[in-house]
């Protein structure tokens, strides 16, 4: 599978911004619709760290503590592809940004991750 992310830039603190990510070349027999998808990232000198996740269908998912309340992850099957919605983003988001997509369509705890995409990078300014 290959994720191919987008949408990464500067914003200022408080703003908004929308990463997407839009996934293709699945294996015989598979879908978008056969992966949970998600979002990670990694700042500087830190461990990669979990954003978002969705399962299959779009009727649940789950955020990390860090920006509960802030992000939200949605997916459009219809076009292949998993959006991460950023609002009143702060300093400490800025980081390199990952797709991710799990072969379990109901991914556990904060996923884990089959297939990576190449990260795009969100520069947060105070």
């Amino acid at each position: 599978v290959q994720l191919q992310a987008s949408g990464g830039g500067l914003v200022q603190a408080g703003g908004s911004l929308r990463l997407s990510c839009t996934a293709s070349r699945f294996p015989s027999g598979f879908s978008f619709s056969s992966y949970s998808m998600g979002w990670f990232r990694q700042a500087p000198g830190k461990e990669r760290e979990f954003v978002a996740a969705v399962i299959w269908s779009g009727t649940r998912s789950s955020t990390g503590d860090s920006v509960k309340g802030r992000f939200s992850i949605s997916r459009d099957n219809a076009k292949d592809t998993v959006f991460l919605q950023m609002n009143n983003p702060k300093p400490e988001d800025t980081a390199v940004y990952y797709c991710a997509a799990d072969r379990n369509p109901y991914y556990e705890g904060t996923m884990s991750p089959t297939y990576w995409g190449q990260g795009t990078l969100v520069t947060v300014s105070s």
